[in-house]
């Protein structure tokens, strides 16, 4: 798993760069995640691009991570793939979290 964070105005974004978050990722995923926003901003997107496959422990970390942001901060998601997303629409994780359908779009919301 290999996790990288830039920043964009006050937007932290966070790249997944690994085709997968599953049962065999997901601890490392919530430890990197958790030490990239350990000083996070109130925003964070994680960009899920890359990803093409996620199970119910890859959701799981997905969820950790958010709660464990705590506060005001945020997680948004974006650069869902139609298999990713139709697991969080079938999980109606699609409630919890804004999506976006590019990083870019996620980008240009928060300057707007």
């Amino acid at each position: 798993m290999s996790l990288t964070s830039t920043m964009h105005a006050q937007t932290q974004v966070i790249t997944v760069n690994a085709d997968r978050i599953d049962a065999a990722m997901a601890i490392r995923f919530k430890e990197e995640m958790r030490v990239e926003t350990e000083s996070a901003p109130d925003r964070v997107i994680l960009d899920l691009t890359s990803v093409q496959f996620i199970d119910s422990s890859g959701l799981g970390a997905i969820v950790a991570s958010m709660k464990q942001l705590g506060g005001n901060r945020r997680l948004e998601l974006a650069g869902l793939t139609p298999v990713v997303v139709k697991v969080f629409r079938l999980t109606r994780m699609d409630t919890v979290f804004t999506l976006h359908p590019t990083l870019g779009d996620a980008i240009a919301k928060c300057a707007g």
